[in-house]
C-alpha cells in the first residue's frame, strides 16, 4: 500500500487482498467507483473506493482507494470479495458501479444495500442525493468541486482522492442509520424487492436485438420496426465490438430517418441529410446497407410489434383523476415518495382497465395497488376531511 499525501491508495494485488481478507471479517464494505464512458461504449473504470466500520462506531473504521490503472493490478481479490455472501455491499445509487462489476467482473455483490433506494422506501424523496443523505443523517458537507475531474489521469490530487473517500466514508453512517429505520418500520422487505432487480444480470446486458426497443417513435408500421430492429443491432454490434459510443456510429434520427427511407445503395446513402459523412462509406455503410436488406426481407409473421403505448390506451379521464388523489393520499400517510409507489404511466393503465403494472405488484400492491382495484370496482370512496383525503370502504 503506498500513499498519496495521507490518502491510502492500493496500487498492488497483494495489497488489495490484504485489505479484501480484512473485509471479509467486518460486517459490511461501503463501496463506490470513479469511471469515464464519454469516449466509450462501456465503462473504463478508474478508481474502487472502499471503507470499513471500526470496533469504535462506524467512522473509525480504515477507508482505501484502489487503483485499477495501477501497472500489474488484479482486481480478483475485489472481485472474490462481491461473492462473499457474509458481508453486505452498500453502495449508493449503485446502479452503473454494479453494470463494471457485472460486464469487467462478471458478478454482483450480494447481498446488495444501496442507500438511495433504501432513502426512498424510508421516505427521503424518489431520488434521494448522497449530498443530501450525507448532510442530514451524517452531518457531514461533501466538497462537490471534484466531481467531473478526469478520473483517469495520474497521480490523482490531493482534493481528489478526499472527494472519492468522502463517498464511502460518511456512507457508513448512512447505511447504518437507514437500516435502523427499515427495522423499526418492517419495511426491508420492501427494499428487498427493489434490490432483486438490480442484482438481474439482464439489468445490465444489452442485446442488439433488444437495442430497437429503447428508440422512441410513433412509427408501429411493421415492415419499419423490422427495419429499425436490424439497423439498431447493427449500431449496437458495432459499437459493442469497437468499444465506442453507439452515437459515435450513427445517432438515433439518422437511425430512423435510415428506417424511413431505406436506402439500396451508397447513392442512397449520400442523400440522407442526418448520417454522419464517415458512415457513408466502408463498414459502416456496408452494415447499414446489409442491415436495411435483411430487415425489408423479414416475413410478416417476424415482423416485431410496438409495445401498446400511452396514446393508444383507453383511458377514463376521471378514474385516472381518482387513482392520482389516492396515490397522494397513500403517498402522504406511509411518508413514501408517490412516484417510486406508481407511475403516471401506471396509473393510466389501470384506468385503461390492464392490470399489469409495477404499481399492481409486491409491496406496492399492499401500500396502493390492492386500494387502486377497489376503487376501479367501485368498492372504495375518497372524502376530504380538512387537508387530509380519507379512503373509505362501501
Amino acid at each position: 500500500m503506498t500513499k498519496n499525501m495521507t490518502i491510502p491508495l492500493i496500487t498492488t494485488t497483494d495489497a488489495l487482498a490484504s485489505f479484501c481478507d480484512q473485509a471479509k471479517a467486518a460486517p459490511y464494505v461501503t463501496i463506490d467507483t470513479e469511471f469515464l464512458r464519454e469516449r466509450t461504449y462501456f465503462a473504463k473504470l478508474c478508481l474502487v473506493q472502499m471503507a470499513l466500520p471500526g470496533a469504535d462506531g462506524p467512522t473509525s473504521g480504515p477507508a482505501v482507494l484502489v487503483d485499477p490503472l495501477a501497472d500489474g493490478l488484479d482486481l480478483a481479490p475485489f472481485y472474490d470479495l462481491m461473492r462473499h455472501e457474509s458481508v453486505v455491499k452498500v453502495l449508493h445509487a449503485g446502479r452503473q458501479d454494479l453494470e463494471i462489476f457485472c460486464i469487467e467482473g462478471g458478478t454482483l455483490p450480494r447481498p446488495l444495500f444501496d442507500t438511495q433506494v433504501a432513502a426512498m422506501v424510508c421516505g427521503f424523496g424518489d431520488q434521494a442525493g448522497y449530498e443530501t443523505l450525507a448532510r442530514k443523517l451524517a452531518k457531514a458537507t461533501i466538497d462537490k468541486s471534484s466531481r467531473f475531474t478526469d478520473w483517469s489521469r495520474r497521480p490523482l490530487s490531493d482534493a481528489q482522492a478526499k472527494y472519492a473517500l468522502a463517498d464511502v466514508t460518511h456512507l457508513r453512517v448512512i447505511y447504518e442509520k437507514l437500516s435502523a429505520t427499515l427495522a423499526e418500520t418492517g419495511r426491508a422487505p420492501w427494499l428487498d424487492e427493489e434490490i432483486a432487480i438490480l442484482l438481474d444480470p439482464e439489468t445490465y446486458i444489452v442485446r442488439p436485438e433488444n437495442a430497437w426497443k429503447r428508440i422512441k417513435t410513433r412509427n408501429d408500421s411493421g415492415k419499419f420496426l423490422a427495419l429499425l430492429r436490424e439497423l439498431a443491432a447493427f449500431r449496437e454490434n458495432y459499437a459493442q465490438k469497437r468499444n465506442i459510443p453507439r452515437g459515435r456510429v450513427f445517432k438515433d434520427d439518422a437511425l430512423l430517418e435510415l428506417a424511413a427511407l431505406k436506402p439500396r445503395g451508397l447513392d442512397d446513402l449520400g442523400r440522407t441529410r442526418l448520417l454522419l459523412r464517415e458512415a457513408r462509406r466502408g463498414e459502416i455503410a456496408e452494415g447499414i446497407l446489409a442491415a436495411v436488406a435483411q430487415g425489408l426481407a423479414c416475413a410478416p409473421e417476424d415482423m416485431p410489434k410496438a409495445a401498446p403505448g400511452r396514446d393508444n390506451l383507453q383511458v377514463n379521464p376521471a378514474l385516472a383523476d381518482l387513482l392520482r388523489v389516492l396515490l397522494k393520499a397513500k403517498s402522504d400517510n406511509e411518508g413514501i415518495a408517490a412516484k417510486l409507489i406508481a407511475s403516471s404511466a401506471d396509473l393510466d393503465s389501470i384506468a385503461a382497465g390492464l392490470r399489469d403494472a409495477p404499481a399492481l405488484r409486491g409491496w406496492r400492491a399492499e401500500v396502493f395497488g390492492h386500494d387502486a382495484l377497489r376503487l376501479c370496482n367501485g368498492e372504495l370512496a375518497l372524502t376530504v376531511q380538512g387537508e387530509r383525503v380519507e379512503v373509505i370502504a362501501i
